[in-house]
């Protein structure tokens, strides 16, 4: 008689030697993330079928239950000298709502003030070419005297 082998799945975090489960599939997981430290893991799921064959699948993900870390003023990567002035500021969902804290304080875009400039100039040119009326819009009722001042002639 054959033992009928039933496929199964092991759930490992990291590098822990230990499964976090060790089931019959189809199964459920749930990973409290407050277990683990903040920064990146790897869960890496090991599953067997009924022949013994075995598939792996690993995902790569990030923790992050402290507060959000935002540092203004050096980005990864970048070389500096001298002496550098950074702004740093972290968010929590559990912190109360402070207005002066809701927005990052950086520095506006390049890109932004271009633009600024653009719809500006745009603005003036607008202005500019609308300011003389056409000669064939002037004696209309828009464009013409007001209807006391052409009375009075």
């Amino acid at each position: 008689m054959s033992t009928a082998f039933k496929p199964h799945v092991r759930v490992y975090v990291d590098d822990n030697p230990e499964p976090l489960i060790d089931r019959e599939l189809p199964t459920a997981l749930t990973l409290d993330t407050r277990q683990l430290a903040d920064g990146p893991h790897r869960l890496v799921i090991r599953a067997e079928d009924q022949g013994g064959a075995e598939g792996v699948e690993e995902i790569a993900f990030r923790v992050q239950n402290g507060p959000g870390i935002l540092v203004s003023g050096l980005r990864p990567g970048a070389t500096r000298s001298g002496t550098l002035h950074l702004k740093v500021d972290a968010f929590s969902t559990d912190d109360p709502f402070d207005p002066r804290r809701a927005e990052a304080r950086s520095s506006i875009p390049a890109w932004v003030w271009v633009l600024c400039l653009f719809v500006l100039a745009w603005t003036v040119w607008y202005a500019a070419r609308m300011w003389d009326v056409p000669a064939q819009f002037a004696d209309t009722p828009t464009y013409g005297p007001p209807p006391a001042a052409a009375a009075a002639k």
